[in-house]
């Protein structure tokens, strides 16, 4: 069953760009990871501090092995460096996952192929 993170981190205006530049090692290294379909870490421009967080992986066992690994411990100590003034992730675990666009190219907030 395929894992999903999202969620925000806010920190100081002026600094963002340094934590996400700094960030870029760690997000490497998580890309490389068994399992690790997306890891992005990036700039929200209607907020200055804050960064978007989402990462998608292909199962349970590769997004525990990625918060026991020292990626994730990386990026942790990272970010610390920052003065986080919130932050903010959930995981959502995603039982189907279906085109927005339909084979007519309709897109849908339905989700059309579950029968």
């Amino acid at each position: 069953m395929t894992i999903v993170v999202a969620g925000v981190v806010d920190v100081d205006p002026g600094r963002r760009d340094d934590a996400l530049r700094g960030a870029k090692p760690w997000v490497d290294g998580a890309l490389s990871q068994r399992g690790c379909v997306r890891y992005s870490w990036t700039a929200d421009l209607n907020l200055p501090g804050r960064i978007d967080v989402f990462e998608e992986w292909t199962d349970q066992e590769a997004f525990a092995a990625h918060l026991a690994g020292p990626q994730y411990r990386g990026m942790l100590g990272h970010m610390q460096g920052f003065e986080i003034k919130n932050a903010v992730t959930k995981k959502y675990r995603v039982d189907l996952t279906e085109p927005v666009y339909d084979p007519t190219g309709v897109p849908r907030a339905d989700f059309f192929t579950a029968k």
